[in-house]
C-alpha cells in the first residue's frame, strides 16, 4: 500500500501459544521473541540461497534461553542480534515444532488495517479505518500437499469457472493452503461491516493466487529487519532496497516496467515529479536507494492536497458501497484502460513485458 496510490496500512502478527511459552507452559516473552525472530529469518529467506548462508538482523535475543547457538559464533553467550542459519526447530514449549523455510507454523494469526491517509501523521496513516482483515493458518500442509495444490491450480488455469472457496462471510473463507481469511469494510456510515461473499473474493485472490507471495502472505517477509522493524511502521529512514535476487532499486525496477507510478499509469503527482516529458528521472528516484539522501517517503507520501483529495475520492466509494467495482480511489477517469475487451490476448509477451522475477523478500544487504 503506497500512501501516493491511496491508503495506508499496518499489520499485527500473533504465534500460537506454544510458540509464547517456556517448555512447561509458562508464558516467557524471551521465548516469543526467539520465535519470532526465528520465524522472520525463515520466511524473508531469499530464494537462492543456502539455509546455511542465511545472515539475519534481528531484535535483541537470548542463546541462553533458547540453548541454541543462533549467531553462529560457535558459542551459547548471551544476547544477540543477528540470526545466522536457521535452527531445525523453534523453542520453548514449541521445540517439537520444525522450523521451514518460506511456511509459517499452523495457528499463525495476523491482523491487517487499512487506513485513510492523515498528512498530519507522521505515517500518514490516520485513525480511522477503511478496512480490517484477519488471517488464520488453519492447516500446515506437508511438502507433498502443497505440491498438489499447485499441480491442481495449474490445471484449473485454463477452466472459465471462477474458484470456489470453503466458508461464508460469517466464517470467513479457506484457501487451499489451510489459511482462513475474513475481513470487514466500511458500511454507509463509515461503520465497519463484515464483507459480503462477493466483496471477500477481493481477499481470497491476493491471498491464494499471486504467486509472488511468501505462503500466501506480503507483510512479514518484508518486514525492517532488527528491532525497529517492529515499531509501527513509518517511512522514514527507510531506503530503496532490491527485491531479492535483483540488483537495483526495488521502486525504481517498479517504475522502470510500469512507466508510472501505479499500474494504470494515473498518479499524475508521479507522474510530474519522476517522468517528466515522459522519461523516467532515474537519478531522482536513487536518491531514495541506500546510501542517497532521501528515503523512501521522498517518493511514497503525497502532497496534502492529493492525500485528502484521496480520501474525498474513497468516500464516495463508500457513500455507493460500490466496493465491487473496485476499492482504488480514483480521482480522475483513468486514461490508460481498455473501453472493451476484443480478445483474451494481452499481447504483453509479444511485447516482451511479462516479468517473472519478481519476490516477496527484500536484500537487505547493502544498508
Amino acid at each position: 500500500f503506497w500512501p501516493t496510490n491511496g491508503s495506508a496500512d499496518d499489520g499485527a502478527i500473533r504465534l500460537p501459544p506454544a510458540f509464547r511459552e517456556t517448555d512447561d507452559g509458562v508464558a516467557s516473552r524471551a521465548v516469543y521473541k526467539i520465535n519470532l525472530a526465528i520465524l522472520e529469518a525463515a520466511v524473508s529467506a531469499p530464494p537462492g540461497v543456502a539455509t546455511a548462508a542465511l545472515d539475519r538482523k534481528v531484535e535483541p535475543i537470548d542463546e541462553r534461553v533458547a540453548q541454541l547457538d543462533l549467531d553462529g559464533d560457535g558459542a551459547i553467550r548471551g544476547v544477540v542480534t543477528r540470526l545466522r542459519g536457521l535452527p531445525a526447530r523453534y523453542v520453548g514449549a514449541a521445540a517439537a515444532h520444525p522450523v521451514r523455510r518460506g511456511l509459517y507454523p499452523e495457528g499463525v494469526e495476523f491482523l491487517h488495517s487499512v487506513r485513510y491517509l492523515d498528512p498530519e501523521s507522521l505515517t500518514y496513516a490516520a485513525v480511522r479505518m477503511k478496512e480490517l482483515r484477519y488471517a488464520r493458518k488453519e492447516v500446515e500442509l506437508d511438502d507433498a500437499a502443497i505440491r498438489e495444490v499447485y499441480a491442481a491450480e495449474e490445471e484449473e488455469e485454463h477452466d472459465p469457472a471462477p474458484p470456489v472457496y470453503e466458508g461464508s462471510p460469517e466464517l470467513g473463507y479457506r484457501n487451499d493452503f489451510g489459511w482462513r481469511l475474513q475481513g470487514y469494510i466500511e458500511d454507509v456510515d463509515g461503520r465497519l461491516r463484515l464483507q459480503s461473499a462477493e466483496e471477500h473474493r477481493f481477499c481470497m485472490g491476493c491471498h491464494s493466487t499471486v504467486g509472488v507471495t511468501v505462503d500466501q502472505t506480503f507483510s512479514f517477509p518484508r518486514k525492517v529487519p532488527g528491532e525497529g522493524g517492529w515499531r509501527p511502521q513509518a517511512l522514514q529512514g527507510i531506503p530503496d532496497v532490491p527485491q531479492a535476487g535483483h540488483t537495483e532499486p526495488e521502486i525504481l525496477t517498479y517504475f522502470r516496467r510500469v512507466g508510472g507510478g501505479d499500474e494504470l499509469r494515473a498518479n499524475d503527482e508521479l507522474l510530474t515529479r519522476f517522468f517528466r516529458g515522459g522519461v523516467l528521472d532515474e537519478e531522482a528516484v536513487r536518491r531514495a536507494a541506500p546510501g542517497g539522501a532521501v528515503d523512501i517517503q521522498s517518493i511514497l507520501l503525497p502532497s496534502r492536497g492529493r492525500a485528502l483529495a484521496l480520501d474525498k475520492a474513497y468516500w464516495l466509494i463508500v457513500r455507493e458501497q460500490s466496493f465491487h467495482l473496485g476499492r482504488d480511489p480514483v480521482i480522475a477517469p483513468a486514461e490508460n484502460v481498455h473501453r472493451a475487451v476484443e480478445s483474451g490476448e494481452t499481447e504483453l509477451k509479444a511485447a516482451g513485458v511479462i516479468y517473472r522475477d519478481g519476490r516477496a523478500q527484500l536484500d537487505w544487504s547493502g544498508v
